[in-house]
């Protein structure tokens, strides 16, 4: 099976936001979604933060990916993080998230990236297996942590909360 795939346009902004809230209910986190149409604008298009490529089925896009560059110090250059990967449900298991992958690898690979990364939901077993099943390996060793919110606010002021 040959996908084909787009990069998307300004045009496409509310399309992605659909695809973001479609994975979000996937992975019971829609109430978590506060991204809308002006936003994801701002920080894809304007601020050139992320890309966005489209799996495509004919003329339909039929899965999405969202990934930015992050960068290795220890391998010294560049690497993609893939932050959301999703294929409509009515069409997985046809090829179009592996094919999404080996794309994301080969943009890696064009822009002598040192890496491709992402991260799954430790109950999402079909996804972890299908990543495993390409060559995925996950790193128990490392958890992700995260600051957001007002916690984010606050630290940047320099007020942390002790534990």
């Amino acid at each position: 099976m040959s996908v084909k795939f787009r990069n998307a346009e300004r045009k496409d902004t509310g399309l992605i936001l659909q695809f973001i809230r479609e994975l979000a209910e996937y992975e019971k986190m829609l109430d978590d979604v506060v991204a809308d149409e002006a936003t994801l604008e701002e920080w894809i298009f304007d601020k050139e933060k992320a890309e966005v490529i489209f799996a495509m089925e004919g003329d339909k896009e039929v899965g999405f990916a969202l990934y930015f560059h992050n960068f290795s110090t220890f391998l010294g250059r560049a690497g993609i993080y893939l932050e959301d990967l999703f294929v409509k449900p009515e069409y997985r298991g046809k090829g179009y998230g592996k094919a999404t992958l080996k794309k994301l690898a080969s943009i890696a690979v064009e822009r002598g990236c040192g890496r491709l990364e992402w991260c799954c939901l430790d109950w999402n077993k079909p996804s972890l297996d299908f990543y495993l099943s390409l060559g995925a390996v996950p790193l128990p060793e490392w958890k992700v942590l995260r600051v957001t919110g007002q916690t984010l606010t606050d630290l940047a002021k320099g007020v942390c909360s002790e534990s």
